[in-house]
């Protein structure tokens, strides 16, 4: 099996089945559309790494938010920027606040984007 199956299962919707899961899209707003899951991927993955952060220096995550915002160059509509505030909870170390950030620059899926793959499309 691929790593990825993408389905077509009506309407506006394309779904992917990994071998262990079923990502449901919708371009008519049932489920996100594959940008807002790219987009979602991002701030979540972000969000493991201050997670796993936290729970391996025994701090709280209680009151701990993330947002996430962009730039976008009006002409391109691609994204310029990406940018996340990261909302500390009471009491977080002072000590720590470099080494959370450093933790959540770690994230794959900012990796891949900062060496992204090739793409290759075949059809049969």
């Amino acid at each position: 099996m691929a790593y990825m199956n993408v389905e077509f299962p009506g309407g506006l919707r394309v779904d992917a089945r990994s071998s262990r899961h079923l990502i449901k899209t919708d371009q008519n707003g049932s489920d996100p559309t594959p940008f807002e899951l790219f987009l979602g991927s991002m701030a979540t993955c972000a969000g493991i790494f201050a997670l796993g952060f936290c729970k391996n220096k025994g701090i709280s995550t209680e009151g701990l938010n993330i947002s996430m915002d962009l730039d976008v160059n009006r002409q391109t509509g691609m994204i310029t920027d990406v940018i996340f505030d990261v909302k500390l909870p009471e009491g977080f170390p002072e000590k720590y606040k470099e080494a959370l950030v450093r933790s959540i620059e770690l994230c794959s899926v900012k990796k891949h984007l900062m060496e992204p793959p090739k793409f290759h499309i075949n059809t049969h």
